[in-house]
C-alpha cells in the first residue's frame, strides 16, 4: 500500500483506491485474531456431485460436478505468494457457472431492466470517503472528488520501477461501464466484451436481478481446474501454453504489449479455448469477483482436515491495507505478465476494496441446484 504523505491530492484519491488493484501486493508473514468463519472438519454430508435430473442446465451455463480437491499452491508452484499456502483440502456441492464473463450486453439488460446506476457513476460521498481512510487524510478538491474510477495508462513508456504502480494507473473522471477508458470512449459494437469497472455492489445488485451468486473462492477454483485438477493452470501444467489459452501481458511490462496471443487489451469473451469444462477465461482477460473476504491468513486456519463448502474468513485481513475490508478477485487479467505478475495461476489471488472499480476488472456468476428450484 502507498503511503499517503507529501502527495498530490490526485494521487491521494488514487491510491485510496490503487491498494488493492496492483499485482505485486505481496504481503507480510503477519498473524492475526481474526474470527475465521469455516472450520476444517471431517464431515458425512453427501456431496452433489451430479446434476439433478429436475434441472435443465440455465442458459450460458455449465454444470460443475461436486468435487474434492486440494485448494491453494501446490509445491511445485515457483511463483506462487505466502498468500496462496498451504493447500489443503475442500470439498465443494455441484453447483452452475457461466460459461464466460458477464458481458456488457448481459449487464445492458439488467440496467435498462432496473435503471440501476454504478458506483462509478455515483456522485462522491467524501463524508463516506474518509470513513475508510487514515485519520487526517486531507480531502482532495472538489474537481477530482467526481465520478470516475481506474484506468491502465496505455502511454506508459520508460518505467523500470515495477513498486511504483501509480506509474500506469490513472483515476479517469467520467470512466465507468458504459464508458471504459473515459467519457470519450465507448461499448458500441463491444457487447460480447467482458463489462468492466465493476464494484463488488454492482456485481452483487446483477446477481439479484438475474438469480445468481457471485461464487465462493473454492467454487471459483473448482470450475478452473474443471476435470484437470492439480493443474497450476486451467489446462494444466505447461507454462508454454499461455499465449495460446489466456489474455495476458507479452513483452515489456508497463511499456510494450507484444500482443502475441492477439489482444493488447481486454478481448471479447471466449476469444480463447475454453477449459475442459467449456469455460472460457477462468486465466486472463479481466479479474473476477468472488463473495469471499480476502485474508493474507486465511488458508493458514483452514490446514488438515477437509472443509466443506468453504465459505471465506468472517472478515478482511490485509496488513498492506488496513484501512479497508476486501473481497477476494480471482483469474487475472490482460495486465498479468511473469514478471511483474503472474496471477492467471488458478491459486492467485487478490484483494479488492468494496468501493473499488477498473478496466480489468469483472464478474461471472454462479447457480446452486437448491436456487433454482425455489
Amino acid at each position: 500500500m502507498l503511503f499517503y504523505k507529501n502527495r498530490s491530492v490526485r494521487l491521494v484519491l488514487v491510491c485510496v483506491i490503487l491498494a488493492c488493484i496492483s499485482c505485486r501486493n505481496e504481503p507480510k508473514n503477519t498473524t492475526t485474531s481474526e474470527e475465521i468463519s469455516d472450520t476444517p472438519q471431517q464431515t458425512e454430508h453427501q456431496l452433489v456431485v451430479e446434476q439433478p435430473d429436475s434441472i435443465p442446465t440455465p442458459e450460458g451455463m455449465v454444470w460443475v460436478s461436486g468435487i474434492r480437491f486440494t485448494q491453494g499452491a501446490g509445491s511445485g508452484d515457483e511463483l506462487a505468494l505466502p498468500r496462496e499456502k498451504p493447500a489443503h483440502p475442500v470439498a465443494v456441492d455441484g453447483f452452475f457457472i457461466d460459461k464466460t464473463e458477464v458481458t456488457n450486453a448481459e449487464f445492458k439488460a439488467f440496467v435498462e431492466a432496473t435503471g440501476y446506476v454504478t458506483v462509478a457513476e455515483r456522485p462522491v460521498d467524501w463524508e463516506e470517503m474518509k470513513k475508510d481512510l487514515p485519520p487526517g487524510t486531507p480531502k482532495p478538491a472538489d474537481s477530482i472528488l467526481q465520478p470516475g474510477s481506474l484506468i491502465f495508462n496505455r502511454k506508459a513508456e520508460g518505467i523500470t520501477d515495477l513498486r511504483n504502480y501509480a506509474q500506469w494507473w490513472e483515476w479517469k473522471t467520467g470512466a465507468n461501464w458504459r464508458h471504459p477508458q473515459g467519457p470519450e470512449s465507448t461499448i458500441e459494437g463491444k457487447d460480447d466484451y467482458p463489462v468492466v469497472h465493476i464494484a463488488y455492489e454492482d456485481a452483487l445488485a446483477y446477481c439479484e436481478w438475474a438469480n445468481r451468486k457471485l461464487p465462493t473462492e473454492a467454487q471459483w477454483e473448482a470450475a478452473a481446474h474443471g476435470k484437470m485438477h492439480g493443474g497450476v493452470y486451467t489446462w494444466g501444467d505447461d507454462e508454454s501454453q499461455l499465449a495460446k489459452k489466456a489474455n495476458t501481458w507479452q513483452g515489456n511490462f508497463p511499456n510494450k504489449n507484444l500482443a502475441e496471443d492477439g489482444f493488447s487489451y481486454v478481448a471479447p469473451v471466449a476469444s480463447f479455448e475454453p477449459n475442459s469444462l467449456g469455460i472460457y477465461d477462468m486465466a486472463g482477460n479481466v479479474w473476477e469477483l468472488t463473495q469471499d473476504w480476502f485474508s493474507v491468513n486465511y488458508y493458514e486456519s483452514l490446514a488438515g482436515n477437509e472443509t466443506l463448502n468453504p465459505k471465506g474468513p468472517a472478515q478482511s485481513y490485509n496488513p498492506e491495507n488496513p484501512y479497508q475490508p476486501e473481497k477476494v478477485i480471482k483469474g487475472g487479467s490482460f495486465l498479468c505478465d511473469k514478471s511483474y505478475c503472474a496471477s492467471y495461476r488458478i491459486s492467485a489471488r487478490m484483494g479488492q476494496t468494496l468501493d473499488s472499480s477498473s478496466d480489468h476488472t469483472g464478474f461471472r456468476t454462479i447457480a446452486t441446484p437448491d436456487q433454482l428450484s425455489k
